[in-house]
């Protein structure tokens, strides 16, 4: 367990008479970047719900950083931080005002001095005295992903944060999350595209109709796809093509 930042056994959730969860398992490795993989309403932000305690589970277990999310939330919660789908920052504040507000929210020493080194490590100085209303989407979402590493949080989920963004935006919010693996954080993202998982992760869970239906490495997930009859090359497939078959496959029963 001490290599291990997150442990889901057996979550079920539903919503009135739709069961949304039917039993999830997985597990996350400390200092890595693990890809939830499903189509929309497969349940993912109803796992990253469950795991930041804004929902309480049906039945089954959940550790997060050590604690138990259903009976330590408290604990649970001074480890985490979470992004979600769209950006929490106060358009009405600068940047540096957003940043410098969640700082002193966290009883912060020098939250003037915390502003600027996130200011500074996502590019972000320059337009640090503007509105957040003036920021151009990849700048809102860089700003939203600088706010929620404000106190150094162990674990971050990430729920969809490329949505909506244009393709240059993307690879910068992806350069980051690399960036905050390779310095010891663990990242949880759940994403719909195929390409963030393939690019991003070191392993890859795919949610279909509330379970997970196949999960590992890239390359485990590629052994998982008939290999190809070519006379030279074998190609190797996309994760498009992966996802696609598995979750054919599912249907297809």
């Amino acid at each position: 367990m001490q290599n291990t930042s997150i442990k889901v056994v057996g979550l079920q959730k539903s919503y009135k008479q739709l069961q949304v969860l039917k039993g999830v398992d997985f597990e996350v490795e400390k200092g890595s970047i693990f890809a939830l993989l499903g189509s929309n309403g497969a349940g993912k932000t109803t796992v990253v719900k469950i795991l930041t305690t804004l929902l309480k589970q049906d039945s089954g277990t959940a550790i997060v950083n050590g604690f138990d999310v259903a009976s330590k939330p408290e604990n649970v919660r001074q480890a985490i931080s979470l992004t979600g789908q769209f950006a929490a920052v106060d358009e009405i504040l600068t940047g540096r005002e957003n940043l410098i507000m969640i700082a002193k929210l966290r009883y912060l020493k020098n939250p003037r001095q915390v502003a600027d080194d996130l200011l500074i490590r996502f590019g972000l100085t320059d337009a640090a005295d503007r509105r957040a209303s003036t920021y151009s989407g990849g700048m809102r979402r860089r700003l939203d992903i600088a706010l929620s590493l404000v106190g150094k949080p162990q674990i971050i989920f990430l729920d969809e944060p490329t949505t909506g963004l244009d393709p240059e935006a993307r690879i910068e919010v992806w350069k980051i999350v690399k960036e905050l693996a390779d310095g010891g954080t663990t990242v949880l993202l759940t994403t719909q595209y195929l390409e963030e998982a393939e690019q991003l992760a070191d392993r890859i869970a795919i949610l279909h109709e509330g379970k997970i239906i196949a999960s590992g490495t890239l390359s485990d997930l590629k052994k998982l796809f008939p290999s190809a009859k070519v006379e030279y090359v074998e190609k190797q497939p996309t994760l498009e093509e992966i996802f696609l078959a598995i979750v054919g496959k599912k249907e297809g029963k």
